[in-house]
């Protein structure tokens, strides 16, 4: 890894109950940009606008104890998702209702999370295995082109091989 990737955290904290932990975690700015959201709009706004970059993007999204909430939270993972694929979410809820949380909202989350004293430790840990994914990924796409350039000039040398046999025989 020649380069460090920044990842932005998108944090959706309504209360404010987690960000200021999270911002004391990620301290090293050319690594890490915290960015938090009261609101749904401002937060959906701006993972429209970082739509096209491609940097490693994950959202923190606080849960409380309301089952309204958890189908909000719900749609809001659809959103994030169809807005762009490669968003790693974290849900960070109550721990009495984890099971709760899992069964309502079940589809593209990388990590359901329990409020407590280890939560910044395992948002930490989600963060750094999100981010080895996201560079998997680029050098899987480094190493598909490599491999197809090779087999590329492969081919066409043994093209050229077989047609300088059959049209200059005598250097064979």
């Amino acid at each position: 890894m020649a380069k460090n990737i920044k990842t932005h955290l998108f944090c959706y904290d309504d209360h404010r109950g987690f960000t200021e932990d999270v911002r004391k975690r990620f301290t090293d700015t050319t690594r890490y940009s915290v960015i938090s959201f009261q609101t749904r709009e401002e937060f959906i706004n701006h993972l429209k606008g970082e739509k096209e970059h491609n940097f490693c993007k994950v959202a923190i999204l606080g849960l409380h104890d309301t089952k309204d909430q958890f189908e909000m939270i719900d749609k809001l993972t659809i959103e994030i998702k169809r807005i762009d694929q490669r968003t790693g979410l974290i849900l960070l809820g109550p721990a009495d209702k984890m099971e709760e949380i899992k069964k309502t909202v079940k589809f593209n989350i990388d990590a359901y999370i329990p409020k407590n004293a280890n939560s910044i430790l395992r948002i930490h840990n989600t963060v750094k295995k999100l981010i080895s994914e996201h560079s998997i990924g680029i050098f899987r796409k480094r190493r598909n082109f490599s491999l197809y350039v090779l087999l590329t000039f492969l081919l066409l040398s043994a093209l050229l091989i077989l047609i300088t046999f059959f049209k200059l025989p005598e250097y064979f």
